[in-house]
């Protein structure tokens, strides 16, 4: 409505709202953005479709039994490392909260040597230990060669998996340091044991604050597992080099590797979405009434 129309509307009726009409805001510059970011996707898919990429390959080895078997080796290191790596990060997080100054302190130093070195380091430490320790056991009783122990595999689980354990161990200490402090005095005031008390009043709420990052973490191990591809474990990038070193289909199996790592952590996400809203119940349902 413009200002001539109000000029000639009765002097009574111009302060009426009822009949002006509503113009929805014109975000220009949202819709100048969306169109610089589609045009841009249109460059990518259009750089995709012309440039030298024979997706006949990709459709070939999409399927192919050497990419399959890197794919189950790359979720069975997932499951491995993952599971070293929580187990590992929950008991060093107790210990850091104990009031043991000698467990809080091997705590504090397993997070800051392991959080320090890169994963990759880790991983190439692990799998030459035969040139510390050439064997394994105890002297007298049984011994084994190192370099038959240190099989890329275990090598990849203990680098990878330790190495996950401090940055897990930090988030579970948030998570326990989450829950209210009143909690932890209710649930020993009522005679419950240090166990009890975790399993039953602690770790029921802190699973809310640690569950988001935790699956975070898990999708980020999916693909670390890739560096274990240098020590020659034969995971979905390590299987997908030996073909493309043969064939020179270097682009190709490169994208077939994507697919599978993008299918995987799209599966993972919302896996980790349906985990959220079951622990997060609580949260909703006071979020809801606020």
């Amino acid at each position: 409505m413009n200002v001539a129309s109000l000029a000639t509307q009765p002097a009574d009726s111009k302060y009426e709202v009822a009949h002006l009409k509503l113009v929805p805001k014109r975000h220009i510059g949202r819709m100048i953005a969306a169109g610089v970011v589609l045009l841009l996707l249109a460059g990518l898919v259009r750089a995709f479709s012309v440039g030298q990429i024979e997706w006949s390959y990709v459709r070939d080895f999409l399927f192919a039994p050497a990419i399959l078997a890197g794919l189950y080796n790359t979720l069975l290191m997932t499951v491995a490392a993952m599971g070293l790596g929580i187990v590992l990060g929950v008991v060093v997080a107790i210990m850091r909260i104990s009031g043991n100054p000698v467990l809080s302190s091997i705590a504090v130093g397993y997070v800051w040597v392991f959080r320090g070195a890169p994963a990759l380091l880790q991983l190439m430490l692990w799998f030459n230990l035969a040139l510390i320790f050439p064997t394994l056991g105890i002297p007298g009783l049984f011994e084994f060669r190192t370099v038959d122990v240190m099989t890329p595999f275990v090598a990849a689980v203990l680098g990878l998996g330790i190495s996950q354990g401090a940055y897990t161990s930090e988030v579970v200490r948030s998570g326990l340091l989450s829950v209210d402090a009143g909690q932890y005095e209710a649930a020993r005031t009522i005679g419950m044991t240090q166990m009890m008390m975790l399993r039953r009043i602690v770790l029921p709420q802190a699973m809310r604050v640690m569950v988001p990052p935790v699956g975070n973490e898990v999708i980020g191990m999916v693909k670390l597992t890739s560096l274990a591809s240098v020590i020659q474990y034969s995971e979905i990038l390590h299987n997908a080099q030996i073909i493309y070193f043969a064939n020179t289909r270097v682009l190709e199996l490169l994208l077939v590797a994507s697919f599978w790592y993008l299918l995987v952590v799209s599966v993972l996400s919302i896996g980790q979405h349906y985990i959220e809203r079951y622990f997060g119940r609580g949260s909703k349902s006071i979020r809801s009434s606020m």
